[in-house]
């Protein structure tokens, strides 16, 4: 039952990664840069194209952009949006580092005390 759980987890999660896109009027650098020919520079250059010139109207204004051509536009296409919540693999966003774990309650028990006597 378990393996079974876990395949269908599975299915999910590469069924899920598959439909992810990048949306390039919000993304910030790092989801940016887990784009496929995406490097800092490139990420960099079109967070400034976007600042000095609102947002994208179309996966094609991203050939405006310094440092994109045809074959760069061509090989992100499917992986990038003007719309839509930015997704990005997981790796590529810095986790939130956990608390480090203090000493752990005890809760203490009673002592049970004799009736009072009357």
């Amino acid at each position: 039952m378990k393996k079974l759980f876990a395949m269908i987890v599975g299915l999910l999660f590469i069924c899920a990664s598959a439909f992810a896109a990048v949306n390039i009027n919000t993304a910030t650098q790092q989801q940016l840069e887990s784009l496929n020919g995406i490097g800092p520079v490139k990420a960099k250059a079109i967070i400034d194209y976007r600042t000095k010139n609102g947002a994208f109207k179309s996966v094609d204004d991203l050939k405006k952009v310094s440092g994109i051509g045809d074959k760069t536009l061509e090989k992100l296409r499917k992986d990038i949006a003007v719309s839509g919540a930015s997704t990005a693999p997981a790796a590529a966003v810095p986790a939130k580092a956990a608390a480090p774990a203090g000493k752990p309650v005890v809760a203490k028990k009673e002592a049970s005390k004799p009736a009072a006597k009357k």
